[in-house]
């Protein structure tokens, strides 16, 4: 979206591409999960806490929005603790937050967790739907169809779990790397960064008695909120109230270690235990191509449905969706 709200990918030679990932956490949420949060938001006495984004997912037959019509408890909270404090003030509903979110969420959610479970809110539960960043980004380095020089890093997920764990992808893939911000500057600074990494690899002369190698580093750019060993309370948290699963995403599919379930002494807050609710096999939305733009594969325009028959007032999929997502932002700035 900063990229392009700013206008940078249309100032730039041409012959560099800024491609869109998987970078938006709702867009990255797989459709049986979405279809499993509809299911739990028709229990009788379940009320559904979610931020904003999420209320208008398609699901494979209905979404938040049309279930709150319907008669659904549906509310838009603005953090967990907001939806904790729901739960202990309606001790006889049950509430559920959907915990969709990157790194940079998870702890808040955690601390709301702590906080219940010190108050002995016994009426607060967590649908986990987490994703974590960097074996999403390992799959991506990998993909045959990907053809990805170099990587601009998230900043706010940076925040918190530092620059470390993106280290294999310059030592195992090569792949120049950059942890940027969201200001013009920051972009600009942050792609030059990159280009000279890409320069400082071309111009290496190949050893004569062994492969050449392309230089490459994981840089910060975003130095004022970035660290090498990032948040540690915050990754302490995480630690303690989660625990690494394999996860569904989007585009990418089944991502081993790439999501997170509630950690054993937490476990009585994880909504999938608690109601036993089980989604309908889902059903792939006709015509959308999501998961080719969170997979870098394709820019939105190269979906035939973009700004035709999908758009924000008529979304197919969470991409057009969300306010992070890839089309919404192609939508709104780059048509």
């Amino acid at each position: 979206m900063a990229i392009s709200s700013s206008g940078v990918r249309r100032a730039i030679d041409p012959r560099l591409r800024l491609i869109s990932g998987p970078g938006c956490p709702v867009c990255v949420t797989a459709q049986e999960d979405i279809d499993l949060a509809i299911e739990l938001a028709r229990v009788p006495g379940v009320t559904i806490t979610t931020f904003g984004d999420m209320v208008r997912m398609p699901g494979s037959d209905s979404s938040l929005e049309q279930e709150a019509a319907k008669g659904a408890d549906v509310r838009i909270v603005y953090s967990p603790l907001d939806a904790a404090k729901l739960a202990q003030s309606s001790p006889l509903r049950s509430v559920v937050f959907l915990g969709v979110g990157f790194e940079t969420t998870i702890p808040t959610v955690a601390a709301a967790v702590k906080i219940a479970r010190a108050a002995k809110v016994d009426s607060f539960s967590v649908l986990p739907l987490f994703k974590t960043m960097p074996q999403a980004l390992r799959m991506i380095a990998a993909a045959p169809q990907v053809k990805v020089d170099a990587f601009i890093l998230p900043g706010h997920v940076s925040t918190i779990i530092g620059s470390r764990p993106y280290e294999f992808l310059a030592r195992e893939f090569h792949k120049p790397c950059c942890i940027v911000g969201f200001e013009l500057l920051d972009l600009l600074q942050g792609i030059g960064m990159l280009l000279e990494q890409l320069g400082q690899a071309t111009s290496r002369k190949p050893q004569a008695t062994s492969k050449s190698v392309p230089a490459a580093d994981v840089s910060i750019q975003y130095r004022r909120s970035v660290t090498a060993s990032g948040n540690r309370t915050a990754q302490a948290l995480i630690r303690e109230v989660f625990r690494p699963c394999n996860a569904v995403w989007r585009g990418l599919g089944l991502i081993p270690d790439s999501g997170l379930e509630f950690s054993p002494g937490y476990a009585r807050f994880d909504a999938r235990t608690r109601f036993k609710v089980k989604a309908r096999p889902a059903r792939k939305i006709k015509g959308c191509r999501c998961g080719d733009v969170l997979l870098g594969a394709i820019t939105p325009p190269d979906c035939r449905m973009f700004a035709r028959v999908c758009t924000p007032e008529q979304p197919l999929g969470p991409c057009m969706v969300s306010s992070e997502g890839a089309c919404a932002a192609y939508y709104k700035y780059e048509r």
